[in-house]
């Protein structure tokens, strides 16, 4: 269980204080599979990493019962002068895996072949979306996040992205943020709107879909 109870988040800018998220409180449940849907801008990616601990709130309190993912595939915090086998063998260590069984997860998945051993800032995005994403579902967590990314790869390799993320759904807690309606609903059961920093928890997918469609036409 995630719990969010008066949950605020706000920036200081140069224009002033800008808050992108107000008195958010709800709870996420185990085995829940929840949409988030926004406009860019709105506070949705916030919103993952005040979940995932990245970030604190600036007012309320959040509770969290289950372990939960970093942003899905994303490959940001890797060290680029570390080949993607150093940086998978990092990321094991801090999560307690062991590392023989990552890095062969990582390899497998990602199918670098010798690229693997050379340093990240060598890779392409497509090579960097693989080594993400597999070095992403190499740590079993109890509630994953994603954003945005499910069209990373080839289109073999976004079935095996697809395959995957599934599997985890069916034992898991899923958040995912897409501007895709068609793929929310593909990974999705449940949505929430994220509007001019209201965050409001719907019946169903299709209520925050039609939510979301009537705020942006007005």
């Amino acid at each position: 269980m995630i719990r969010f109870t008066g949950v605020g988040k706000q920036y200081r800018t140069r224009s002033g204080v800008r808050r992108v998220l107000d008195d958010a409180s709800f709870t996420l449940e185990r085995g829940a599979a929840l949409a988030i849907c926004g406009a860019n801008g709105a506070g949705k990616s916030t919103l993952l990493r005040l979940i995932a601990g990245v970030e604190t709130p600036s007012t309320g309190r959040i509770e969290r019962g289950m372990s939960v993912s970093w942003p899905l595939g994303h490959g940001s915090a890797f060290q680029s002068s570390l080949s993607g086998a150093d940086n998978a063998r990092f990321v094991a260590r801090i999560y307690g895996r062991d590392i023989t069984e990552t890095l062969a997860f990582v390899d497998d998945f990602a199918e670098l072949g010798a690229y693997l051993k050379m340093p990240v800032r060598t890779y392409s995005a497509g090579m960097m979306a693989r080594l993400a994403f597999a070095v992403s579902l190499a740590v079993d967590f109890d509630c994953y996040l994603v954003d945005e990314i499910i069209a990373a790869g080839d289109a073999r390799f976004q079935q095996r992205c697809h395959d995957a993320l599934m599997a985890r759904r069916e034992h898991g807690t899923l958040v995912m943020v897409s501007h895709d309606p068609g793929v929310l609903a593909l990974y999705c059961r449940q949505g929430a709107t994220l509007i001019d920093g209201r965050l409001t928890i719907h019946a169903d997918l299709e209520t925050a879909l039609a939510a979301y469609a009537g705020a942006m036409a007005a």
